[in-house]
């Protein structure tokens, strides 16, 4: 499969052990969306180097922080061994989601970002995190925009890659959950050779009703 475990291991390691792949910073729509959130078990899917983790983690949540590249996690992990209040919150986990799904009701957020996969088998995966969450809980997934093609700023172009916000919260039932945001969100950022662009994150926050 594109993008699978060999794929994301090689890019990691094609970085060096020096040199990061993503900034180091949380995502800002993380920020953003859960900044207000009382902290409690929160599940980090595609953890990467492990910002988002680390930047719940301070914040008082129990994270467990899931990635398909063991060489990513590693990488997470050494980023945080210098505080142990923190390395003590995060429970790294090397797992394939598509074929291994969290367990149902446990978690009190659930964040997704950029996690981009064809839509089949992102609908599955989505449909599964949504079933993760306990009552009361927080959902939050959050991806690049199909206007991003649009603009000069590298995406991936296959088909069913990207979406909207209201495309994933179409798969999620009224009675169920309670949308608190589904937008599309500009930012600024840079393209391969350093210009500005503006792209925009397809945000969705809903809360499972108790």
């Amino acid at each position: 499969m594109e993008f699978d475990e060999s794929f994301w291991d090689e890019r990691y390691r094609q970085h060096g052990q020096h040199s990061s792949v993503w900034s180091g910073e949380p995502n800002a729509q993380l920020v953003a969306e859960a900044a207000d959130l009382t902290p409690g078990s929160a599940l980090d899917v595609g953890a990467g180097e492990g910002a988002d983790a680390a930047w719940l983690a301070r914040r008082g949540w129990r994270v467990t922080a899931v990635d398909i590249s063991s060489v990513a996690l590693a990488r997470a992990a050494a980023a945080v061994q210098d505080e142990p209040e923190t390395a003590a919150r995060i429970t790294w986990q090397h797992q394939d989601l598509t074929v291994s799904p969290p367990p149902a009701g446990t978690f009190d957020l659930v964040s997704a970002q950029f996690l981009h996969l064809p839509a089949p088998l992102r609908d599955g995966v989505y449909s599964r995190l949504a079933a993760s969450v306990a009552p009361g809980g927080t959902l939050l997934i959050v991806g690049h925009h199909p206007s991003d093609l649009e603009t000069s700023v590298r995406r991936p172009s296959a088909p069913g890659l990207l979406f909207t916000a209201e495309e994933i919260a179409a798969g999620l039932d009224p009675e169920e959950w309670e949308i608190m945001t589904c937008a599309s969100r500009p930012r600024a950022t840079g393209d391969s050779d350093g210009a500005p662009v503006t792209v925009q994150d397809a945000v969705l926050r809903a809360r499972r009703r108790a």
